[in-house]
């Protein structure tokens, strides 16, 4: 399986707490393992605080990037949340850009406070829809509390992404590098919240 461009340029959005981090690290190494280069590039200044986190995934089977993406020039977001999606698109979306996001709210501290109003979810979806070339929304917070951890949407989303086949990885790759990453006690739901997200984005096709 090749990649469609080189180098590959995947954003991985969300807000701190959500797990975003974990994300590239397992896609990252699951690369390499395949003879890719990787270069990461992370903001980690307010991930606890509940602020945006982001992560620039750089993939190429030629040589060696710089970790950071340049404005415009994502070809698939990965995000955790729906308005941290809207904003990664506006920076770094482009006519061919594929979305994949969690279409499920976390309310920064200004909404909860009264301060500021979160967006309109249709009008949400529907700039998000206009600003993707291919564009999926999955609720993988749901999809968490129906298996009663919520905290495991993220790798929910993983198995989205892998489904898309938008990066050069199958779904073994993935299970077998969260088997070496994940203590013995949460691999299995982990594997399970990972199948769930596949398979909900393979049902949407």
């Amino acid at each position: 399986m090749a990649i469609r461009e080189d180098p590959l340029n995947l954003v991985i959005s969300g807000v701190g707490g959500q797990g975003n981090i974990l994300l590239s690290r397992l896609i990252g190494q699951s690369l390499m393992n395949k003879g890719y280069f990787v270069a990461i590039g992370e903001t980690l200044g307010v991930a606890q605080r509940g602020g945006a986190v982001m992560s620039n995934v750089r993939i190429s089977a030629k040589m060696p990037f710089g970790p950071l993406i340049p404005e415009g020039k994502a070809h698939v977001i990965l995000s955790l949340e729906p308005l941290e999606t809207l904003r990664m698109l506006i920076r770094y979306g482009n006519p061919k850009v594929i979305t994949i996001t969690n279409f499920h709210p976390l309310f920064p501290v200004s909404v909860l406070s009264g301060k500021d109003r979160y967006p309109n979810y249709e009008a949400l979806r529907q700039a998000i829809t206009e600003l993707s070339a291919l564009v999926w929304f999955l609720d993988a917070t749901d999809m968490g509390l129906k298996l009663g951890m919520p905290i495991v949407a993220n790798v929910i989303m993983l198995g989205a992404l892998i489904a898309s086949s938008q990066l050069p990885l199958t779904r073994k790759d993935l299970e077998d590098e969260m088997r070496d990453t994940f203590p013995s006690e949460r691999i299995e739901l982990n594997l399970k919240a990972f199948e769930i997200g596949f398979k909900a984005l393979r049902s949407q096709n």
